[in-house]
């Protein structure tokens, strides 16, 4: 029975979390649409692309401690119902300012991710939680949904009724996850804030696994809202063919993300991080290349192996932090949030003053290279030397 009750709460909270994404990621799809109508700079354009993430970062650290607290069935259909508000509001924007206020709000669909983990992992065991947060973490395929599905329905019935389309589906769902799911059987009573964040200021292999996540999440979440963009105005496609190519992207890296669990499950999470830091620091510098063939090896390339990444994270944060997965992965996906906001700003301030974006992925690159170095350091010389001594 306790089998079948994990299968149905992970199932609710994966379709969750793609609804939730799919809202978190429904602007960027029309950011050349909206730069156009509203006569936008480029670095105006960025933050309106951005601007969601910063409120779905900031805002997992409290919805984790909120879900280890009060409990994810809760908690996740707060958030839902909160995403679904802020994307009815967006939908009557007509200014810029008014745009921007708006999908600041609708960043809280982003704050899902960190609830969805503390609702999902207590119902598996340990040796199980890579795989099962992995499939929870395909989620992303929302942001798929969205990158397909906004430009179609916009071209049909303007974009305002299609964000009262996406409002619409959200809460019917926060209303329908309220009612079918329940928290796993509590092991442990409920903490107060001061012992949740106490764990992070004793214990720094919190802030090594933000690190990891604000390159591999972050990365994902500054490719997949910056990528159409970047499309429509490096190779002149339409709204529609960069949305399609860009849900291919995402789509690969969803397909990882349970991958790298299952693999981090068998191998350890470390060592498949190992794998991914090299092979996306050398894949980065594809996308620097503006021609369509290196740009896109480049793109899928980083696109798996950042999704492996995201699932072998995540094995690791319930691994060391047992007992307070809620609260260390509210601080993992805030930083990880961060990772996915900072980059597009920082591509548009490359692309005013030198006239390319090509430096900002050499920079992904460098990130990817010093995760590699931190990772040996923090998890794998650990290892090698515990081998080493060890008696044969």
């Amino acid at each position: 029975m306790i089998e079948q009750d994990a299968r149905k709460a992970l199932a609710l909270s994966t379709l969750a979390f793609a609804i939730s994404f799919a809202v978190w990621g429904m602007i960027s799809p029309l950011a050349k649409m909206f730069q156009g109508q509203l006569h936008l700079s480029e670095t105006q354009t960025w933050l309106l692309i951005a601007v969601p993430v910063l409120l779905g970062a900031l805002g997992r650290l409290p919805a984790g401690m909120a879900a280890d607290r009060f409990g994810g069935r809760l908690v996740f259909t707060i958030v839902l119902m909160g995403a679904a508000a802020a994307a009815l509001a967006l939908s009557f924007a007509r200014t810029y300012e008014a745009m921007v206020v708006c999908a600041l709000f609708v960043g809280v669909a982003g704050a899902s991710f960190s609830v969805g983990v503390a609702f999902t992992s207590r119902w598996f065991p340990p040796e199980k939680q890579g795989f099962a947060l992995g499939v929870y973490g395909a989620g992303n395929i929302g942001q798929s949904i969205a990158l397909f599905t906004v430009p179609m329905l916009a071209s049909r019935f303007g974009w305002e009724s299609t964000y009262r389309i996406f409002a619409a589906v959200t809460f019917v769902y926060a209303l329908a996850f309220l009612a079918l799911a329940k928290d796993a059987p509590a092991r442990t009573p409920p903490k107060r804030l001061s012992e949740m964040l106490s764990v992070l200021g004793r214990n720094p292999l919190a802030w090594v696994l933000s690190l990891f996540y604000f390159v591999t999440f972050g990365g994902f979440v500054a490719l997949s809202i910056g990528l159409p963009k970047l499309l429509a105005e490096i190779f002149a496609l339409t709204p529609a063919d960069a949305g399609m190519r860009v849900a291919g992207f995402v789509v690969v890296a969803t397909v990882m993300r349970p991958i790298g669990g299952a693999l981090s499950d068998r191998f350890g999470g470390a060592r498949v991080l190992a794998v991914v830091f090299a092979a996306a620091g050398l894949l980065a510098l594809g996308i620097t290349v503006e021609h369509i063939v290196p740009f896109t090896v480049g793109a899928l390339g980083v696109a798996a192996f950042i999704g492996l990444g995201n699932g072998a994270v995540f094995k690791l944060v319930p691994q060391h932090f047992p007992k307070d997965t809620g609260t260390v992965t509210g601080l993992v996906g805030a930083m990880g949030g961060l990772g996915g906001f900072f980059p597009p700003l920082t591509l548009g301030l490359i692309k005013t003053h030198t006239g390319s974006y090509a430096l900002g992925f050499v920079l992904l690159s460098v990130f990817c290279f010093t995760c590699l170095i931190v990772n040996w350091l923090v998890f794998l010389r650990h290892e090698h030397e515990t081998l080493a001594v060890s008696p044969k």
